[in-house]
C-alpha cells in the first residue's frame, strides 16, 4: 500500500510465483551512512518510505530454487533500475548479506572478503551477483541482520542512475 510501484513479482507462463523484490525510496544522511535492515525499511513495514527521497532501496530480492541462473534475479534488478531513472532518482542501494563469509571468516576481514569478492578471487552468490548486475561496492555495514551465513555483515552495494549523472556532468 506504501509504495505499490515499486514491488515486482516476477510470475511463470502457470502463474508460478518464481521472484520478487521490494522496494522504497529513502535518503540517507550522510549520503553513505551505516544502517541495519530494520532500521531503513522501518522493521520492514516501509513506513519510512520517502517519496521525496533520492535513492531507491532495495530491501529485498529473491528467486525461487527452482527457478534460480534462469535470468530472474537480473530482470528484477532491471526493473528496479527503470523504477530508479523513471522516478529521477540519483542511485539504487541495498545492503547485500556477505552470503558465504562464515566459510573465510577465521582468515580474514568482512572488508577483506568483500575486496577479494570484488576482484573476483572469492565468489560469493550475492555480492558476485550484484557487482555483475552493474553494481559498485561502497563498504561494510556491521551488524546489519541477523544472519548466520553473513555473521551479520552485508556489503552496501550503489547503482548509480547514468541519466543523472550525465545530467549533473553537463551542468558542472
Amino acid at each position: 500500500r506504501i509504495f505499490p510501484q515499486g514491488q515486482f513479482v516476477a510470475v511463470e507462463h502457470d502463474g508460478t510465483v518464481v521472484g520478487s523484490a521490494s522496494t522504497l525510496i529513502i535518503s540517507l544522511t550522510p549520503e553513505y551512512a551505516e544502517h541495519t535492515w530494520c532500521k531503513v525499511t522501518a522493521d520492514g513495514l516501509f513506513t519510512n518510505h520517502n517519496p521525496n527521497g533520492d535513492s531507491l532501496y532495495g530491501a529485498d530480492i529473491s528467486s525461487h530454487p527452482k527457478y534460480r541462473h534462469e535470468g530472474i534475479g537480473t530482470m528484477l534488478y532491471g526493473a528496479r533500475k527503470e523504477l530508479t531513472i523513471k522516478y529521477a532518482l540519483k542511485r539504487m542501494i541495498a545492503g547485500g548479506r556477505l552470503y558465504n563469509y562464515c566459510e573465510h571468516a577465521g582468515i580474514m576481514s568482512p572488508l577483506e572478503y568483500a575486496h577479494e569478492v570484488v576482484e573476483g578471487r572469492i565468489h560469493d552468490p550475492v555480492l558476485s551477483f550484484e557487482l555483475d548486475n552493474g553494481f559498485k561496492f561502497i563498504k561494510i555495514l556491521p551488524n546489519y541482520l541477523t544472519d548466520v551465513r553473513s555473521l551479520n555483515y552485508a556489503s552496501f552495494i550503489e547503482w548509480k542512475n547514468p541519466h543523472i549523472t550525465a545530467v549533473a556532468s553537463m551542468l558542472k
